[in-house]
């Protein structure tokens, strides 16, 4: 603390005096570090940032914010692109950084136990050393932390074949509003012991509970990446390609969708080459993941072979090295580059079912360009599990911003889909909410809301709107 306790509101005071100093901070650098995540919600400092060293402390400063009624918001590694993390007016802010132990590696069974504010990349590099491997994978695995993958049910490049954040948890531990520590920390696959609490708590971006450890599930450590970038003359093609693929290739972890506006763009924005002679309606880049590299190099060549010999793929690059492998995966990971480029932007993070993609994509291009042909529309995806990314902007006009989120939202309605499939509703998708979710549905989560969380004090204005937050409350 560096501030003069005379100096302090009142509640900046209590709040100190019961956690300790230690735990707190009022310092304008930290102040300013925790003003915002990585979207384009309205950056605001915090009133004060607590700092918990351990889960109990998490749970005894959400008692005494719970007392206080002191609302307040929880961070990670601040890489959410909706806003969920980013300060409401006169919030305290809580960041499990420093809750990043890794607490029991089991070898045998291939589990690990780590509190909420590891580092994705921690995780990943450590079990790596040991033989074992976490498939989770983004690209802002330096920065981001295991308990805000588990609050945003987190995606990535390989659901295709491991599945999503949901699918990696075995047990969990959370904090709830009034302080009560909530341990269900299982270790088996296996486990029908009444009501699977934990799934409570995976994707609700923190309005329930903040969650401090997690007993994760490791799969054995891949010895052998194989990349190959494809180019086709359709989405259908996509489709029966990766139909095919699913089909001869058991170890195959990734099939990563971008269409040819959004390559353009990928290598003005990255200075890289074209990767073809001639450009192509959409590009698929494919990896596998397994043990044995000649048999396995070799079941991709042949695939890829036969996807060529009957005119489902146009060309093809097989990387050669692991180095002539991220030479390729850097056509699509300049999307950080491409999202700084375009700001202020909207970023589109939709599922649709894979059967209405192809149009759903067309009608949006004709629309968006029609409707805004100053601006870039780029598409890319993940085509493996239905989720679909579209970027747009730059856009001045914040007016001209709501009207596009209007218009894409409204589409994906239309199409049978989902608002966002891996970024989570945050603040920046709220209003946008009853468009994916029912009344039921969204009255269900407002009951949960009111019941564990009853003073209304944890990530209010996420999610569900904070009026209907109260109006439940009253009303339970």
């Amino acid at each position: 603390m560096t501030q003069h306790n005379h100096d302090l509101t009142d509640l900046q005071r209590t709040v100190i005096e019961q956690l300790g100093e230690q735990c707190a901070s009022l310092d304008a650098g930290v102040l300013d570090a925790h003003a915002g995540d990585w979207s384009d919600a309205e950056k605001r400092r915090p009133q004060l940032v607590l700092m918990p060293r351990a889960p109990a402390e998490v749970a005894k400063a959400l008692g005494v914010l719970s007392k206080l009624r002191q609302k307040v918001v929880v961070q990670g590694g601040l890489t959410g692109l909706a806003g969920g993390a980013t300060p409401q007016a006169g919030e305290v802010a809580i960041s499990l950084a420093r809750m990043n132990a890794i607490e029991e590696f089991d070898r045998v069974g291939g589990t690990i136990t780590v509190q909420a504010g590891l580092a994705l990349e921690q995780l990943q590099t450590h079990v790596e050393a040991e033989g074992w491997f976490f498939p989770l994978d983004l690209g802002a695995r330096g920065s981001c932390q295991v308990g805000g993958n588990a609050a945003t049910n987190a995606g990535g490049n390989r659901v295709v074949r491991f599945g999503v954040m949901r699918d990696l948890i075995l047990g969990m531990e959370v904090a709830l509003a009034d302080g009560t520590m909530l341990t269900m920390m299982n270790k088996v696959t296996k486990n029908t012991t009444g009501i699977d609490l934990k799934q409570l708590f995976i994707g609700s971006e923190g309005i329930l509970g903040v969650i401090t450890r997690l007993v994760l599930k490791l799969e054995p450590k891949p010895t052998v990446s194989n990349t190959a970038l494809c180019a086709l003359g359709s989405f259908e093609a996509a489709t029966r390609l990766l139909q095919e693929l699913r089909r001869r290739l058991p170890a195959l972890s990734s099939f990563e969708l971008m269409w040819d506006d959004f390559m353009i763009a990928a290598m003005e924005t990255g200075a890289l080459k074209a990767p073809f002679a001639t450009r192509s309606p959409v590009y698929v880049i494919v990896e596998t993941l397994g043990a044995s590299e000649e048999s396995e190099r070799r079941a991709l060549e042949e695939a890829l072979e036969y996807a060529l010999e009957n005119e489902i793929v146009d060309d093809v690059i097989v990387a050669h090295s692991l180095d002539h492998g991220r030479q390729l995966w850097a056509y699509r990971e300049t999307v950080g580059e491409l999202l700084g480029r375009l700001k202020p932007h909207a970023a589109f993070d939709v599922g649709l079912p894979m059967i209405v993609m192809d149009h759903f994509v067309a009608t949006m291009k004709t629309r968006l360009t029609s409707r805004f042909p100053g601006q870039t529309h780029l598409f890319f995806g993940h085509l493996g599990d239905g989720n679909l990314h579209l970027l747009s902007g730059p856009y001045a006009d914040t007016a001209a911003l709501h009207e596009v989120e209007q218009l894409v939202y409204e589409e994906v309605r239309t199409a049978g889909g989902c608002i966002s499939a891996e970024h989570g509703i945050g603040v920046v998708k709220q209003e946008f909410l009853h468009l994916s979710r029912s009344a039921a549905e969204t009255d269900l989560m407002l009951k949960l809301k009111a019941l564990l969380d009853p003073c209304g004090i944890l990530n209010g204005a996420r999610v569900v709107s904070e009026s209907a937050v109260e109006s439940s409350a009253r009303n339970s």
